[in-house]
């Protein structure tokens, strides 16, 4: 084998609450997140799953923040695994927000 014939293992991990599923697939060095999530036909799986939309991430990293590139830039190492997130259901401030505003209520209503 040559150096040109050369893959690396990578993963691709998707989760719902009900189920969750890693592949682990050989690609070509050179392959971008993108591209191994694609070659993965993970969305056969879990159809509801836009890929070229989707965010993604290395471990944990969000592709496209803190100086990574973004998953169709991003070339994967030997070992990565590529994680696919679902769309938040609310927005984490709003959700902080309303929670205040119960317990300012709530609070408010012991003292009466």
């Amino acid at each position: 084998m040559t150096d040109s014939d050369a893959k690396i293992t990578v993963e691709v991990a998707y989760a719902r609450p009900d189920k969750q599923k890693i592949i682990a697939l050989q690609v070509a060095p050179g392959t971008t997140a993108l591209a191994a999530v694609k070659a993965s036909g993970i969305e056969r799986e879990f159809p509801e799953i836009d890929i070229d939309n989707a965010k993604m991430g290395i471990f944990g990293q969000a592709l496209g923040t803190k100086g990574l590139k973004k998953a169709h830039e991003h070339e994967l190492q030997a070992g990565d695994r590529v994680e696919i997130y679902r769309p938040l259901k609310s927005d984490p401030k709003e959700a902080r927000r309303r929670r205040a505003e119960k317990s300012a209520q709530q609070q408010g209503e012991g003292e009466a």
